[in-house]
């Protein structure tokens, strides 16, 4: 695994955690200022000086392409201008300590639905290993799918992490603590039959008029005993007059204590199964019902909830390197107390990418950043794995959510278990959860230091499965929740959402581009009227400057990641259509699972929209190639800048014909 370097993790400041602009943002600033003003410059001049009106069906949509794309710039200028580079202290390392009986009970929700009980046991396991007090930590398999093989297994872990030498020793240690206040019982137990003569004797003793020392002690001693408050007094006791009376007190909160040891000792079976109920004819809500049901059911009280998918194996340090930022310490009370942060998102990254990434997976670009400049605007996309969410955001804006969905429709009373807390309201319940916790004023935090990995889809039909449901859930958002109409979000934060609804609308824009070389090979129909000097001194600034400003955004991310992200910013463009349209005209969408395992085969049918583009493409070069040969050729000029732009086009797709038939090297 070959992944971009993040976070420091050294502790050299001062507080516990610090934030500061990312290296170059104050360059990025001054070329993308730039950019913008040739970009305008570029546009007043394409729409006065350069449309061709002789054939207005290419020349308008390319027009419209190129103010799209221009729109889209603008956004990831404002998406880029405030990026924040985070430090933190690890939970055992802030200054001044946080007691351990004080660190915080954390939940484990790893989600699955069809995944082999293999994938899901290691991530389990990892999830046990994390360096965390183990009486502070749950882990739970949330089983959607029911399965008698996920059951056993979980069975089977719970009793050997019951058996590990960490839990043996907490157990001893409980039991030992069971062990004393069960002997102090038994004293207690035995002094009661003889307070009554106690009494009676010091009441006599009072009432006579000899003053012995030894009586005028034990009275002293008497009145320290009732006036001493009883240890664990978690019961409101009435006031006690006799020492018979002191000792019932003291009985019940010892009684009390061991009730609470007992429990404790139960509760050291710290990994659970839980798979809930889904009758029929009732929504179930995929993923976010199956978190949901968790959340409401009783069986989870955690203060803080990791999400996990099935495949992500958390480091032992999880825990510890994010929790910090949940704290703030109070100079005035001298103590630590909660802030209104209510997740905290990490990265994603996987440990299974072929060579070369031919499936684009690596998300450096968005897990870098663009995820930081969300972060400066308070901003930070929750993606629905390796965050840490506060149980009480989720609940508070879950329910009052629930409550404007019960006021329309009070038979939606069935399903409060599956809609309050994360969204449901989308199939990609993730950032809605993040727009409705920013919109109730809940704020969010981006840790960029990679502390779990998973397993990405090795096969081109569960990557397009994978990425057809982030765009039709991002579009979903948008008629259902817009970000412009969403009460209580900043402008900041209102841009920041739409920008990312608005690039899933590139894949009009990209079909233009990719068409109007191949209309002009077989055509000799230009939309731009001017080709020669003007055009020259107009698009080639532009088009430096832009690639510049790209440049500096993307410091220290891999020049064949950026390409292969362009790549495939492209060559989705059917899926980002047919997500648009299937959204707008109503199509039943449904959560669907990315699998896990390799789905065998070639997937060149997946991809015919791209190879008749490419295709066409190819033979338009060859018609002009022919031409030029035969002596027919109007316009070399012309033909040479089409050809660069073709062959670019066809660079840009290439990537996703070439995974279309990929296999996996064999093994020797």
């Amino acid at each position: 695994m070959t992944s971009v370097s993040i976070s420091d993790n050294s502790s050299n400041f001062s507080g516990n955690s610090r934030s500061s602009l990312k290296k170059r943002t104050l360059l990025f600033r001054y070329l993308a200022e730039i950019n913008l003003i040739f970009g305008i410059w570029y546009l007043q001049w394409r729409i006065t000086n350069s449309v061709n009106f002789d054939a207005l069906w290419i020349s308008i949509p390319l027009l419209m392409a190129e103010i799209y794309s221009y729109f889209g710039g603008v956004m990831f200028v404002i998406g880029l201008w405030r990026p924040l580079e985070r430090q933190v202290k690890s939970l055992d390392q802030m200054n001044p300590p946080l007691p351990r009986s004080d660190w915080p009970t954390v939940d484990v929700f790893v989600t699955c639905y069809n995944e082999p009980p293999e994938i899901v046991e290691e991530t389990v396991k990892a999830a046990l290993a994390m360096d965390y007090p183990p009486i502070k930590l749950r882990v739970y398999v949330l089983d959607d799918g029911n399965s008698a093989d996920m059951r056993a297994m979980t069975e089977r872990l719970c009793i050997e992490d019951l058996q590990s030498p960490q839990l043996q020793l907490e157990a001893e240690r409980i039991d030992a603590e069971h062990s004393c206040l069960l002997e102090r019982l038994k004293q207690l137990e035995n002094l009661t039959p003889n307070t009554q003569a106690a009494e009676q004797w010091l009441q006599a003793s009072s009432e006579s008029v000899v003053n012995e020392p030894a009586v005028g002690f034990v009275q002293s001693l008497r009145s320290l005993i009732l006036w001493l408050t009883p240890e664990d007094y978690t019961i409101n006791y009435s006031p006690v007059k006799t020492l018979r009376d002191r000792l019932t007190t003291e009985q019940k909160a010892l009684e009390e204590a061991i009730r609470k040891k007992e429990l404790e000792l139960v509760e050291l079976a710290r990994f659970r199964y839980i798979a809930r109920p889904k009758p029929a004819g009732v929504p179930h809500h995929a993923k976010a019902g199956n978190l949901n049901y968790a959340i409401f059911s009783g069986e989870t009280s955690g203060q803080f909830i990791l999400t996990l998918d099935a495949d992500h194996i958390p480091k032992p340090q999880f825990l510890k390197r994010v929790l910090p930022y949940f704290f703030i310490y109070n100079l005035f009370i001298g103590k630590y107390e909660q802030n209104q942060i209510a997740f905290v998102q990490t990265p994603q990254d996987f440990y299974n990418i072929p060579t070369g990434d031919p499936f684009g997976h690596r998300a450096n670009l968005f897990y870098g950043p663009l995820q930081q400049g969300k972060d400066g605007m308070n901003a930070a996309f929750y993606t629905g794995t390796n965050a840490i969410l506060r149980r009480e955001a989720l609940i508070s804006v879950g329910l009052q959510h629930f409550a404007d969905e019960f006021v329309k429709d009070e038979k939606r009373l069935d399903e409060f278990q599956l809609i309050g807390g994360l969204s449901s309201n989308s199939i990609t319940e993730d950032m809605n959860t993040a727009m409705r916790l920013h919109s109730a004023g809940w704020k969010s935090i981006y840790h960029r230091e990679l502390l779990a990995e998973g397993l990405a889809p090795d096969d081109l039909k569960s990557t397009l499965k994978q990425r057809l449901r982030w765009a039709q859930g991002t579009i979903q958002v948008l008629l259902r929740e817009s970000p412009f109409t969403k009460a209580g979000l900043t402008f900041w934060q209102r841009l920041h959402y739409f920008k990312t609804m608005y690039s899933y609308f590139c894949g009009f824009s990209t079909l233009v581009f990719l068409c109007c070389p191949i209309i002009y090979f077989f055509t000799d129909i230009v939309p731009v009227k001017s080709y020669g000097y003007d055009f020259a001194i107009h698009f080639f600034p532009v088009f430096i400057i832009n690639r510049l400003t790209a440049m500096t955004a993307t410091w220290g991310i891999p020049a064949r990641e950026i390409w292969r992200s362009e790549q495939y910013t492209i060559s989705l463009f059917p899926l980002f259509i047919q997500a648009i349209l299937t959204v707008f005209f109503g199509s039943h969408l449904k959560f669907q699972v990315t699998p896990k395992l390799r789905q065998s085969g070639m997937y060149i049918q997946l991809v015919w929209p791209q190879l008749i583009i490419f295709i066409l493409t190819i033979l338009g070069m060859l018609w002009s190639l022919y031409k030029f040969t035969i002596g027919n050729l109007n316009n070399p000029w012309l033909h040479l800048i089409n050809g660069a732009w073709a062959i670019y086009n066809l660079l840009l797709l290439w990537a996703i014909i070439r995974a279309s038939v990929w296999q996996p090297p064999k093994e020797v």
